[in-house]
Parts: C-alpha cells; structure tokens; sequence
C-alpha cells in the first residue's frame, strides 16, 4: 500500500524541522495530529522513520533516505500547483482556439491584435480549420464556428451579426453570359466551387424560396479547397462562384464582383464563439471573451 501525499508532505515538514510542534504550527493543525499521521506512515512502510525523545525529533535511517528522496520531488510539485494556482490570476499562458475558414470577420486581425496587444502574457494559437471535432478532447480552449453547427451543450458567444451565403460573378463574366433568374439556371453555367479537401465532394450551394430552402448540385467547371483562389477566379471571369458574403465583400465594394440571385439567398445566425463550461474558466479565455463583446460594441 502506497502512502498518500500529505502523509509524505507532513513527514518532510517533520523532518526539515526537526519538531512535531514546529511542524505543527506551520501545518495550523495539533501536535497530536501530526504525531499520528507520522505513526501511520510508518505502519504503511513497516519501519520507522523517527525517533522521538521528550525533548527532540531525529530521523532513523530509513527516515533520513526517504527525506532525501522525497523532499525534491515535493518541491518540484509544489512548484508545479503554484504555477498552476498561478494561472487562475491575470490571463497567462497558451489559448488555443479552433477557427473556421469562412470566420472573416474574426480572422481579419484587428480583434486579435486588439486582444494581444491588452493581453501581453497570453499566447495565442490559432488552428485554421473546417474539420468539425471535439474541442475538449483534441485539446482547444475554444473555437468559433457557425451557430448552426455547434453542439447545444456548449457555451456560445456571437463573433457576428446575421450572415448570409450569396452567388457573385464579376462584371466580365455578366456581360457575355448575363445574370441567372434562378438557381436552377446554375446547373447549366459556369461555376466555380469549394470543398473542404481532395476527395470529398464540392459543397452544395444552399438557397431559400418562398420559405423552403433548398439545395443545387451546380456543374462546377473549377473546384478548389482555396477560397482566395476560388476569388480570383471569379473576379478574373472564369465563372459565378458561391459562399459567404464576407469572403466576397471586398471585391464586390471594389466593383469587382456582383451579387446575383439574392432574392434566393437569405440570412442566418452568424459566428461563435463557444467552448465548454463557465465553471472555473481560465482568466486567458474569460480575457477574450470580454474582449470580444467589448470589441463588437465598439465596432
């Protein structure tokens, strides 16, 4: 049978003073206690590990070598719980967060350099990812996806107002072809299209109609799992492209692309930021949090 922690971390004090009741006054606990819990020690070893007088404490022999193997390593985890009790102050340490690809508005820097520049002892490692996985398990602090998509039993803070998915092509591309009517029309244009990686199939652009949303398996001429590449197509004409507005927004305040079948693309709840518990939550993910609400209300 192994003796418990305390048992060893009362003997150690024991032993550096020399004194049950020295070891007794800095333990806030009675001579009597400390006297037994040392008697117990040495039942669970089978040897004794001092020896008593009326007047002094010494160490045995065996009491001497466990001292002296023991005492680095209870200071070692000392350190190591008053590192950790560290931690539960001001934010410090390692925040991982999990973002999706499509959170524009989160990823565009301005709220992250914000947040850095208050927070200078918290690092920060983003993982840029549309892989949907256990947070917790795979060892993230957070992450920001669509409201949609995130399990109910996790705490959700809004990264954004309403989004919305649209169709752009560029003014190049309008003028030979013209502007589809309907989404059905797609299935006989030029698309360019995204998925999530080689061998997995394109995602399906998503529309609404009379209140019934609907799905097209558009003929996508380009597939790409680059949305910076799937813009430059489009704005370079090769075809109508689909996703979020965001994505598409400063190419289309440049005139560079345009919006076409927006009557078929209505909006919806935009981005997280979520993660598990309120319960004990580390001071790094309570700073960005606040952070980030205080950041959207001055935006």
């Amino acid at each position: 049978m192994l003796p418990d922690f305390n048992a060893l971390s009362v003997f150690s004090i024991v032993a550096e003073k020399r004194s049950f009741r020295a070891a007794a006054d800095r333990l806030g606990v009675t001579r009597s206690a400390v006297s037994q819990t040392i008697r117990k020690l040495e039942e669970t070893l089978g040897i004794a590990l001092v020896s008593r007088t009326t007047r002094s404490v010494a160490l045995t022999e065996a009491g001497e070598r466990l001292f002296s193997e023991i005492a680095p390593a209870l200071a070692e985890m000392q350190g190591a719980v008053d590192a950790a009790g560290q931690l539960g102050g001001r934010p410090r340490g390692q925040l991982r967060l999990a973002v999706s690809s499509i959170a524009e508005g989160f990823l565009s820097g301005p709220l992250i350099a914000s947040f850095v520049d208050v927070n200078s002892e918290v690092r920060l490692h983003i993982t840029v990812t549309d892989e949907e996985f256990d947070i917790v398990a795979e060892g993230y602090d957070a992450g920001v996806r669509l409201g949609e998509v995130i399990a109910q039993d996790m705490i959700a803070v809004p990264v954004s107002g309403a989004q919305r998915q649209i169709a752009v092509a560029s003014p190049v591309y309008l003028d030979r072809f013209g502007a589809p009517e309907h989404p059905v029309e797609l299935a006989t244009r030029r698309c360019i299209g995204w998925r999530k990686a080689v061998g997995v199939a394109p995602y399906r652009w998503e529309f609404a109609e009379d209140g019934r949303e609907f799905s097209v398996a558009v003929a996508d001429t380009i597939t790409t799992t680059d949305m910076a590449l799937m813009v430059k197509l489009a704005v370079a004409g090769a075809g109508i492209s689909f996703g979020m507005e965001d994505t598409f927004r400063s190419a289309i305040d440049r005139g560079e692309l345009v919006p076409v079948l927006e009557p078929f693309c209505p909006s919806f709840p935009g981005f997280y930021l979520y993660y598990p518990s309120r319960r004990n939550m580390a001071p790094k993910l309570r700073a960005l949090v606040d952070h980030l609400r205080s950041f959207r209300h001055d935006s």
